[in-house]
């Protein structure tokens, strides 16, 4: 087995692992993930083209999303408690991902709205809809989880 072929059996274990032990957690994850990466370059791509460019803010910029993981996981723990606690009485909820989940969804529509400002500072035309979409989901998730 060549490198490429052990590197890809072992995220492809990652993956199924992820997926087996969080459920419905696990795709918003990776979408999460993947909007924190899109993010981040077009943060890059925005700050090169302003020469603005700096490693401290770039490293700033990868520690803060480094912190988003440990809000999801912050989240996740509270579902756990109260899915643990409840169990403990007598009483089964089907439920077991709320808080982390809402967490993860209130994490990627603010980097959707990063996602934006960015190709805005790039003078990239943007659909008027698309703001207005993402700023109702924002408030929308607000207002639900209060």
């Amino acid at each position: 087995m060549n490198k490429e072929n052990i590197f890809q059996s072992i995220l492809t274990l990652i993956v199924a692992g992820v997926s087996a032990y969080f459920q419905i957690i696990a795709i918003p994850l990776v979408v999460m993930t993947v909007v924190m990466f899109v993010d981040y370059i077009t943060g890059i791509l925005s700050a090169y083209i302003h020469a603005e460019l700096s490693s401290r803010k770039g490293i700033v910029g990868i520690l803060k999303k480094i912190s988003y993981f440990s809000l999801v996981c912050v989240g996740m723990a509270i579902d756990y408690i109260l899915y643990s606690a409840l169990s403990q009485i007598g009483i089964q909820s089907e439920a077991t991902m709320f808080f982390g989940l809402i967490v993860i969804v209130w994490l990627i529509i603010n980097e959707l709205i990063s996602i934006l400002e960015n190709l805005s500072k790039m003078e990239v035309p943007i659909p008027k809809f698309l703001t207005s979409v993402i700023s109702r989901l924002k408030t929308t998730v607000e207002d639900k989880t209060e």
